[in-house]
Parts: structure tokens; sequence; C-alpha cells
């Protein structure tokens, strides 16, 4: 059964090799991170690295849409081929550093190519939350952190110490 590593284990800091061949171990392995990616709620739960799992090789599975058409998609061996000119400030977290927020750059707009679990080859540009996910996975599968990312960018980390009787998220910021 697959679980997510958490920081700061160097596992996450491996740069991952390509899939050299689409197995039905490896669509398995797609298959559970998937059903893993959904025991947590969003915005945590919108992807999951290879990295994440204590694995080597390059794949992620990544939410895109909304419920009901909306689902998980595979992705194996990706490449960012070209960014966008424009870049947006996400609000990011990760499933392998628990409760711990920053504030990341991202392009808006990427151009990607990759292969799906049949094996075949997409390119296509990406945008919103689908263009910033990728970004954050492949981040895993080279090895950085988002908090690498906040760091760099000189942003701020924020820390999730609950809801408010409204029921909306709290968070503090935090030192890191």
């Amino acid at each position: 059964m697959l679980q997510v590593v958490k920081t700061p284990d160097p596992k996450l800091r491996i740069q991952t090799k390509a899939v050299k061949k689409i197995t039905p171990a490896l669509i398995q392995t797609l298959k559970e991170m998937i059903k893993l990616t959904q025991t947590f709620k969003e915005p945590e739960g919108v992807g999951l690295a290879a990295t994440q799992v204590g694995l080597d090789e390059s794949f992620f599975v990544a939410k895109h849409g909304n419920p009901p058409a909306g689902g998980f998609i595979s992705v194996i061996n990706p490449k960012i081929l070209s960014l966008g000119k424009r870049t947006k400030k996400y609000f990011e977290g990760c499933l392998s550093t628990p409760n711990i927020w920053g504030e990341v750059k991202r392009y808006t707009l990427i151009k990607v190519s990759y292969q799906n679990e049949k094996g075949q080859q997409i390119t296509t540009a990406l945008k919103g939350a689908l263009a910033w996910i990728f970004q954050h996975e492949i981040d895993h599968l080279n090895g950085i952190l988002f908090q690498d990312r906040v760091l760099q960018q000189k942003g701020k980390f924020y820390k999730f110490t609950g809801k408010d009787k409204a029921g909306t998220d709290l968070f503090e910021e935090i030192a890191i």
C-alpha cells in the first residue's frame, strides 16, 4: 500500500529517471496513486508525484476539471516545452508537507509534452490550475519542493491553524 513520503525524507530530493516502458505494474501504481490522492481534500489532494510515494521514475497523477465530469490524469515522462509570459502568485501546499503553505509564483500558461497511461504522446497547452499543478508536480520529479520556490522568491510561509465559526480556513504566517 502506498503512503505519502513526508519532509524531510531524502526520497523527496531524488531526480527521477524516465519511464522506459509502460507496464501493468506502472498502471496499477498510477491507479493506487489516484486513490491515495482522493483521500485528501482539496486543495491538498490535486496531484501526487512518484517521489512522494518513494519511487524514482518520472510520472505523476493530477486532478483536472470539477466533478462530476472531472477526474485524474496520469502523466508519464512530462516535459515543459515552453512557458508563457505571465505569472501568478499561488497559495500552495503539499501532501508531503502537511499544514504548511506558501506563496509561489507560477506561469499561468505552459506548453507540455507527456505520455498517458496508454503510451500516447500528448502535447498540449495548459492554463490555470492544471498549469500550476503540472509545474508543482514536475518540480517534485526534479527533487524541488514548493518550499524551495517560496524561499527562492522571498515569499511567505503559513501554517493552517483550523477553521473559524463560518468554516473558513485560518492561516498564521510563520518563519521557516
